[in-house]
């Protein structure tokens, strides 16, 4: 079972829940910070580093002694990659997605490809949770071949949590393809509900089944619970604007070990969307 955890705009609490779920398990099972712009599921998990692997895009280096600057190249390339007028074509790694259509239309085979890094994939054991965390180099733009190569990592035998990047553009798309169920997280607001309207429009493109869990219930208004009670979307979690939930994160405790009585919400969150979730809305 693969469980991805996203959400329409950042600050919701995704990494909050997909923490505390994984850790409610009380299971051995996968937790995938696919968050690679800004991973931070480590700071809830602490645990004995097991790797590092640095992930790399082919991207391409011309022979100028083979270019006659025909710019085939270019005009293949959607990015706008790789260009030439006349002379050698100019290559902007930054802006290259290493698909090698670039180096395949080449009529002199002038075009050859070379690794270029564009961040890590890190390792580690907390307890029963196995943390598989991609962290994008500074200064990288292609997030999605990062967040496949933290997927690439899956392992058949063992239940998942993904943890998916904020919003609904491509890198999210990347994380939760391939998912048996998202939750939806949101906050009771007006910026909560635009987003979550958005995200809701994402995962019924995708066809993947879903839910929504609403956190800080409280500090704003219903108008999220009005919108998933017309839409027929289920809310399957609520979290209170506790401040003692906020004080817990401010020292990186999960809240189902600060606050053992939101533990078994979670367990029994866990256990139903990871051990046999229904498919109420598609």
């Amino acid at each position: 079972m693969i469980l991805a955890i996203a959400s329409g705009k950042g600050g919701t609490g995704k990494t909050t829940l997909a923490a505390n779920l994984a850790r409610a398990f009380d299971r051995p099972l996968q937790l995938l910070d696919c968050d690679v712009e800004e991973p931070n599921s480590h700071l809830f998990l602490p645990g004995a580093a097991a790797g590092e692997e640095i992930v790399t895009i082919p991207i391409p280096e011309v022979d100028e002694s083979r270019c006659d600057g025909c710019n085939e190249c270019g005009r293949f390339c959607a990015y706008h990659a790789i260009v030439s007028y006349g002379a050698k074509p100019l290559v902007f790694p930054e802006m290259c997605h290493g698909c090698g259509g670039c180096m395949r239309v080449c009529p002199q085979q002038a075009i050859r490809e070379v690794p270029s890094r564009i961040g890590v994939v890190e390792s580690r054991q907390s307890g029963k949770i196995a943390l598989v965390t991609g962290r994008l180099d500074v200064g990288s733009a292609m997030a999605p071949p990062l967040i496949r190569a933290v997927k690439e990592r899956l392992q058949p035998d063992m239940h998942a949590i993904l943890d998916a990047p904020p919003g609904t553009s491509c890198p999210v798309i990347a994380a939760v393809r391939g998912a048996d169920f998202i939750l939806l997280v949101t906050e009771p607001t007006p910026f909560g509900l635009h987003d979550l309207q958005l995200a809701v429009d994402m995962v019924r493109e995708l066809g993947i089944p879903f839910a929504v869990a609403i956190n800080r219930v409280g500090s704003g208004d219903d108008r999220v619970h009005r919108f998933c009670a017309e839409a027929g979307i289920e809310i399957i979690l609520e979290v209170a604007d506790d401040r003692r939930i906020a004080e817990a994160y401010s020292r990186g405790e999960l809240i189902v070990e600060a606050l053992p009585e939101y533990r078994p919400a979670f367990a029994a969150l866990a256990g139903r969307l990871l051990l046999g979730h229904n498919d109420k809305e598609e």
